[in-house]
This record gives C-alpha cells, sequence and structure tokens, in this order.
C-alpha cells in the first residue's frame, strides 16, 4: 500500500496570530511563502499519483510552491467552519468560556457564510477525502498527497487510524510540515508527522 502525504499549508497572518482561520481566504506571509518552497526538495524527485489541494489559496500557492503540480480542488479539503468564531483567537474566546475547546464544545453558529461545522461533520468530509484516495493508495504506486489546513488535517488523521474526529486534537500540526500516514502490517500508522525537510 502506498502512503498518504499530509501537507500543512505555509504561514498566514492569521495562523501566525492564533486565529481561527476557517473560510477566510487569507495569504500566505513571506515566511508562508518561504515554507512552502522550503518543502519543494521532498518533493523533487517524487511522483505522486494524486494530489488534491483545499480550494482555498494558501493550500494551493502551497502546493504550487512546493513542486506539486496538478493538484486538484477538493472542497472537501477546506478548513474547519468555524462558525462565530471565525478570525477570533482561543485567548479571546476562554475569556467567556474559559474552558473552551474547539474539539469538545464545538463553535456557535456565524453568518450566512460561515455557519459553523462540529467535530462530526468535518469527520465526515475527512471521511470522504480518504474514500477518495484510497483507490489511490491500494495501488501502490507513487501514493497520494493532500495539501490542506491543520484542524482538517487532524480530523484525516484521526479518522484514517480509525479514531473519532475529536482526537484529532491529539495531534499538533505546524504551517508548512509534511506528515505522513502509512501502514504496517496491513495497519494504519504515522510513519512521519510535523516534518520541515
Amino acid at each position: 500500500m502506498s502512503d498518504l502525504l499530509l501537507v500543512r499549508h505555509g504561514e498566514t497572518e492569521w495562523s501566525a496570530n492564533g486565529r481561527h482561520t476557517g473560510l477566510t481566504d487569507v495569504p500566505l506571509t513571506p515566511n508562508g511563502v518561504e515554507e512552502a518552497i522550503s518543502l519543494a526538495p521532498y518533493f523533487r524527485d517524487r511522483r505522486p499519483d494524486l494530489v488534491l489541494t483545499s480550494p482555498l489559496r494558501r493550500a494551493v500557492v502551497t502546493a504550487e510552491l512546493a513542486g506539486l503540480s496538478g493538484g486538484v480542488p477538493d472542497p472537501d479539503l477546506c478548513e474547519w467552519d468555524y462558525g462565530g468564531y471565525e478570525g477570533v483567537t482561543t485567548a479571546e474566546i476562554q475569556r467567556t468560556r474559559p474552558s473552551w475547546s474547539l474539539w469538545t464544545d464545538g463553535v456557535p453558529p456565524g453568518d450566512a457564510e460561515h455557519p459553523g461545522e462540529s467535530a462530526d461533520q468535518v469527520g465526515a468530509r475527512a471521511d470522504r477525502a480518504l474514500a477518495r484516495v484510497a483507490p489511490v493508495l491500494r495501488a501502490d504506486g507513487g501514493g497520494a498527497v493532500v495539501v490542506a489546513h491543520g484542524h482538517f488535517l487532524r480530523v484525516l488523521t484521526a479518522r484514517y487510524l480509525g479514531l473519532p474526529p475529536a482526537d484529532g486534537r491529539l495531534f499538533l500540526l505546524r504551517t508548512g510540515t509534511v506528515s505522513v500516514l502509512s501502514t504496517e502490517h496491513g495497519l494504519p500508522v504515522i510513519a512521519g508527522w510535523n516534518t520541515h525537510p
């Protein structure tokens, strides 16, 4: 079975400031551009059979700068819809909800463009994405690459391992990194995590 490579997009102003950045289409910072470019040597000699990207520009640009041409935008790979917490930091939220956690408490609805999602809804999107890459992984060829967002990729990892979506909380994921999901003895494993080539 082939590997599934996960790439978190490069830094944005909002990710650097800890603001929840769901569907707001913010660009990479100059540092985020450098993070994405620094991934190119890692992918230079790899020939993935499938590259999927979130349609949000921070992911698409990261894929391009990393040398992953031909990426197919997939709306299921968008970041968690943070609803009424879009653009708000955890510290700001915890001023009125001291024990709040995205993973267990969710988000309040926002406006029409940000209705919000639960962990299970994000997990359903991750399951659909995993179903799309499964035939490529079973083909034992060049594998697949998914370029997306921190919370979404953490949920996708939990689902790949057979865990509930909220267990994505266990996997810290930094910007501009590559992680590798693989198998050992037919079982799903993390073969590399949060690496910066």
